[in-house]
């Protein structure tokens, strides 16, 4: 089932991590993003409230950037550039490339990235995220739309096969006892992931229970 999903990111753990530090004013519109394959993405950005010299000189010192190239200007504060990310953000990109995705819209607010994804298969949404995690960076997927449910692509929040495990795992194990059989770090160790991940994939799995309880299948939800 085609899956379309919203993924968020802090900005200082994706792309133009440091401009952003430099920049509080700055701000940024993406007009499209090209993958010139799975190892190279392209967006094509307008900055705004910067000049010119202010924005290239802190391009240059941005470690999440590669390259970067200044196409066109449209006023004195406004100027559209082609970035090529740097290994740290590229893998983050890769993660969803490979994974059968197509990113479909990329918007900065609010110190985030929301990154408008599309998979041919839930699956690859499930794998995308845990790749994504394994890069190290911290990502939450604020809503997810199943094509073909409805006319309005609204789906009910479910569990994904990770969560379903460590909740089970959980279960079984007596975490949810009073008092606890087993600690978190115990659990982790049984499913051979991190204190972290673990922890991250109970409390998104929990919501998203919780959701459905109080008939709220818009919220938060997570594939990790």
């Amino acid at each position: 089932m085609t899956t379309i999903a919203e993924l968020t990111l802090s900005t200082d753990e994706f792309a133009l991590a440091e401009t952003f530090q430099q920049l509080p004013n700055l701000e940024v519109r993406v007009e499209s993003v090209v993958a010139e394959g799975p190892a190279r993405t392209m967006p094509l950005v307008w900055f705004c409230n910067v000049d010119r010299e202010e924005i290239e000189h802190t391009l240059e010192a941005d470690s999440t950037v590669a390259d970067y190239q200044r196409l066109l200007e449209n006023s004195d504060d406004e100027w559209f550039y082609r970035l090529q990310y740097a290994e740290d953000v590229g893998s983050v990109c890769r993660a969803v490339y490979t994974n059968g995705g197509t990113l479909l819209d990329a918007q900065v607010a609010d110190d985030q990235w929301t990154l408008r994804l599309l998979f041919p298969q839930r699956e690859g949404l499930s794998d995308a995220v845990s790749a994504i995690e394994d890069c190290g960076a911290r990502i939450d997927v604020r809503r997810m739309v199943e094509a073909g449910q409805d006319e309005d692509l609204e789906t009910t929040a479910a569990l994904t096969e990770p969560q379903q495990e460590a909740i089970a795992e959980a279960y079984r194990q007596g975490y949810y006892d009073v008092p606890r059989e087993i600690s978190l770090e115990e659990l982790a160790n049984e499913l051979d992931i991190s204190h972290q991940a673990l922890s991250e994939r109970l409390r998104r799995a929990n919501r998203v229970l919780a959701s459905e309880q109080l008939d709220e299948p818009t919220g938060e939800l997570a594939t990790e």
